[in-house]
């Protein structure tokens, strides 16, 4: 009796052990994207990687809806990037943007979709950055930046500027307006660039697509 006792208590103490060790799916390492479009092209850029990667998604959007950019020769744009090189470290240079509840901390690994706004990163999502940059802290964060022929120096400059104790991988990437139409062989061919499938897990929550009608 006391020896069929003890094997028990044995198998217990394995099951245990063994129940211990394992990962649960809520601590597995996953990545999130984080992008802003306002014409259109950031959002398919974020939906050919998301169909690459496995990965949750999180569109900026501005506080206030339909604002138009694009009118008066892109005045509002130009004035809200004007505003921030101005007084970059001031949280009143920034425009306001919906309130977003993502959990930073449950990510590995962040890639940033961002368009070109005058040589800057496009102004709503410099807020967002601005507001959750430090949260960044310790983690790979990928850059992808859309423009329609402009250099991305810059941008990748408020990236490091917003995001300053994050581990960026060693490359960001262009797609400009020649290389729109062949994003998806440019975002495969970078994430193999950068080591994404060793560097970052791809065990995360498949999004899709996102929503066409933003």
């Amino acid at each position: 009796m006391k020896t069929i006792f003890k094997i028990l208590f044995m198998m217990t103490m394995i099951t245990a052990s063994s129940c211990g060790n394992a990962q649960s799916p809520a601590d597995t390492p996953k990545t999130l994207v984080v992008y802003y479009s306002y014409t259109g092209n950031c959002k398919a850029i974020a939906n050919t990687l998301l169909s690459q990667i496995e990965a949750d998604v999180l569109e900026i959007q501005p506080a206030e809806d339909n604002l138009d950019y694009a009118a008066n020769n892109y005045e509002l744009g130009s004035s809200l990037i004007a505003r921030i090189r101005e007084n970059p470290k001031s949280a009143n240079s920034y425009p306001a943007i919906r309130p977003t509840d993502t959990d930073l901390q449950k990510y590995s690994s962040i890639i940033i979709v961002a368009p070109l706004w005058w040589n800057n990163m496009a102004a709503p999502l410099q807020t967002y950055l601005f507001l959750n940059g430090p949260k960044m802290k310790g983690k790979h964060v990928g850059l992808v930046v859309s423009s329609y022929s402009s250099g991305i120096s810059d941008v990748v400059g408020d990236a490091r500027r917003l995001v300053p104790e994050c581990q960026f991988f060693n490359k960001p990437l262009w797609i400009d307006h020649a290389g729109h139409s062949r994003r998806s062989r440019l975002i495969s061919d970078w994430l193999n660039d950068i080591g994404y499938t060793q560097e970052a897990s791809t065990n995360g929550h498949k999004s899709g697509t996102i929503d066409s009608s933003r």
